[in-house]
């Protein structure tokens, strides 16, 4: 049995692969991998493939492991996400045998039920020990047990392994924003990253940021990840949407600091629809 007392900080590259100049050309692969903790894997999907080029979150417990969003194309000729996952776990418990006969089971869930975040959801329908949790709220809720949503966290243990669920409306009715304590990173989907980030809706947005902002007050922060990288390493400057190559994108990850720097955006915006830069983000409202 793993020990899975935190927390233990990962290793988090400073530049990812960001796409090509040519997608067709790109030599690289359509998932990258990185190994975060012996624990943890980062999985980015190629901008060559997609240009939302989504981060993946794959973590493993005891009893089973989570995949956490499953990226934004459903062909695994094209995005071989399944086949990938297979073989990180397959590697995974060759290193950490198991005793007894219980299969090791695999949690697919989401930050969130927009499409790029769920496409390959599929891929996952027919593998055995397997639950694949449907993206809406009334599924979200009943299965990780929220009983009172969007003020009260519930817990999700993989085996040893304990994760703390925050509800995250705001940016999406149903996203959920994940603390793990083993490496005390925050992984807030897409309601912060370095990049545009899109309100749905303001009142429940700015009560998320409270949320986390309390929950982190108490609570050691190595990192807040979220699901994309927009920016560039210039203040204030995006990347368009629909961009296939990011070659002066920064690092993936934020610091808990940043949700104070989203929570006093908010407060300048006011509801307003509209984009507003401040610092390191741009905050559109989608009216």
């Amino acid at each position: 049995m793993i020990d899975f007392l935190g927390p233990n900080a990962p290793t988090l590259p400073t530049h990812w692969h960001s796409g090509h100049p040519s997608p067709k050309h790109d030599p690289a692969p359509e998932i990258q991998i990185h190994h975060a903790t012996p624990h943890t894997v980062l999985l980015r999907q190629n901008k060559s493939v997609h240009f939302e080029a989504p981060f993946l979150f794959l973590l493993f417990g005891n009893e089973r492991a989570l995949l956490l969003d499953t990226g934004a194309s459903p062909d695994p000729a094209h995005f071989p996400l399944r086949e990938t996952v297979d073989r990180l776990i397959e590697e995974w418990l060759a290193h950490n045998p198991r005793t007894g006969d219980k299969a090791y089971e695999l949690l697919v869930t989401h930050t969130h039920g927009h499409g790029d975040h769920i496409a390959a959801d599929g891929q996952f329908a027919d593998r055995p020990d397997t639950t694949v949790v449907p993206p809406g709220l009334d599924d979200v809720v009943a299965h990780f047990g929220f009983e009172d949503w969007p003020h009260k966290p519930v817990e999700l243990d993989l085996g040893g392994r304990v994760l703390d669920l925050i509800p995250g409306p705001g940016h999406h009715p149903a996203a959920v924003v994940f603390y793990d304590r083993h490496t005390a990173t925050l992984l807030t989907g897409d309601s912060l990253y370095p990049g545009r980030l899109y309100v749905d809706d303001a009142a429940a947005y700015a009560e998320t940021a409270d949320r986390l902002i309390d929950f982190c007050a108490t609570r050691p922060v190595t990192h807040v990840l979220g699901c994309h990288i927009e920016m560039t390493t210039t203040p204030d400057e995006d990347y368009p949407r629909g961009t296939t190559y990011q070659p002066d994108e920064p690092p993936l990850q934020l610091t808990a600091a940043h949700l104070h720097t989203l929570r006093r955006a908010l407060a300048e915006t006011d509801g307003r629809p509209g984009s507003h830069p401040y610092g390191d983000f741009i905050l559109v409202h989608r009216g």
